[in-house]
């Protein structure tokens, strides 16, 4: 067998197939892999923005209550391997190249996406995972996870303008290219939705017979003080992790308990380095997320920093992003620019940024960084969005760790 750098390759030679949307090679290939996605129950998790950090803690909660719990999601920050976890830990390089390699030599139709569920439903089955949460890669009705049969629970974070030219120029056919996911019998629980995608929901629902639930109280039980330091920044992606959480029939505690062990790389996370030098790493990809960036850095980190004077925005993200319009709501957070193109082929050009809101271009993320602490010191803060495909060398420059390539799927 060979080893999993060379897998890698192979698997990283399927870009050129791009998303392949559509679910007949997918099912066929898990027919002749035994179906491994019937093999243990799934909390199914779509939306525009937060569907991975809500997974996050609704796996770190089954695992506080003693579940061996799958997770996967798209795409890595770092390393492949943690698109694929058990018990909050990302994949170990052996299983991880058996469980590829036997998928790309067995099916070698699918796309890289499809090849990445494959294997994620694989080593769930072999693990004899209690439960596996799957995030959605893309929209939801002719994603590939969707060959889900009916979850314990489905969940839709936020919907809102993304993947336009995927999923619909309107709010109302993103919302049901989202809500194909609901199947029969399910539980479906729901973020904060516009009305009209909300409307788009419950009417799946209704055809399908599966039972929506009211949104409940981020708190596990009232009065909580939770161990949790970026609490008020996951705001209504917590309330539905944890509504998650009752309906799987876990107590307040075991949702407290998960919820403090609970870890997200490079999403609202803040960074310390020296002691004080302080980095936020957002994957905020489109207006919605910037959004909400904005209200963390204006709340409890401003009190913290004392003045946007001492925060610096370094910024990049790809092409088929609204980055103006991400700009224009990022505007008032910091008080200096740095553009830098994430190291991807589809990474969006920086000069026009600096046009239209004044900044300092750079050429690598490690120079920007640089750049960026010694405008505001060590006291000041930097902070780094645009897309995963910037914050994720960010974090491995920032913490010394080992990346395989990016890849947009």
């Amino acid at each position: 067998m060979a080893e999993l750098g060379e897998t890698l390759k192979q698997l990283y030679a399927l870009e050129s197939r791009g998303r392949e949307l559509g679910l007949d090679r997918m099912r066929a290939a898990c027919a002749k892999f035994g179906n491994p996605e019937t093999e243990y129950k799934t909390v199914h998790v779509a939306g525009t923005n937060g569907k991975g950090g809500v997974s996050a803690f609704v796996a770190g909660m089954l695992k506080a209550a003693d579940r061996k719990v799958g997770l996967y999601t798209s795409p890595h920050l770092c390393r492949f391997a943690e698109r694929i976890q058990i018990n909050s830990e990302p994949i170990d390089d052996d299983t991880l190249n058996a469980a590829l390699s036997r998928v790309l030599k067995e099916a070698p139709e699918l796309s890289f996406f499809e090849v990445a569920t494959l294997t994620a439903f694989l080593i769930f089955k072999e693990a004899a995972v209690d439960m596996a949460v799957i995030e959605v890669g893309l929209g939801g009705r002719l994603d590939a996870t969707n060959v889900l049969p009916p979850p314990a629970v489905c969940a839709i974070t936020r919907i809102s303008y993304d993947h336009m030219d995927v999923l619909g120029d309107s709010i109302e056919k993103i919302a049901g290219e989202k809500a194909a996911i609901i199947k029969p019998g399910s539980i479906v629980a729901i973020g904060k939705l516009h009305p009209f995608a909300k409307e788009v929901v419950e009417v799946r629902c209704e055809e399908v017979g599966a039972t929506l639930v009211e949104l409940g109280s981020p708190e596990p039980f009232v009065g909580a003080q939770l161990a949790y330091p970026r609490m008020a920044m996951f705001g209504t992606n917590l309330a539905l992790a944890t509504t998650i959480g009752r309906e799987l029939k876990l107590d307040a505690e075991t949702l407290a308990s998960g919820i403090e062990a609970t870890n997200w790389p490079g999403r609202n996370e803040l960074l310390h380095r020296s002691g004080q030098e302080l980095t936020l790493l957002d994957c905020a990809h489109n207006p919605d997320a910037a959004v909400t960036l904005s209200h963390v850095v204006d709340g409890s980190l401003m009190s913290t920093v004392g003045s946007r004077r001492d925060i610096v925005l370094v910024f990049g993200t790809l092409k088929d992003k609204n980055w103006s319009a991400m700009l224009d709501r990022l505007e008032h957070i910091a008080s200096r620019r740095i553009y830098v193109a994430p190291p991807i082929d589809k990474a969006a050009p920086p000069e026009p940024m600096a046009e239209r809101y004044d900044g300092e271009i750079h050429t690598s993320v490690e120079s920007a960084l640089v750049r960026a602490r010694e405008m505001v010191g060590e006291r000041g803060l930097v902070v780094v969005t645009g897309s995963a495909f910037l914050v994720g060398p960010a974090r491995a420059y920032l913490l010394g760790l080992d990346v395989d390539p990016p890849i947009d799927l």
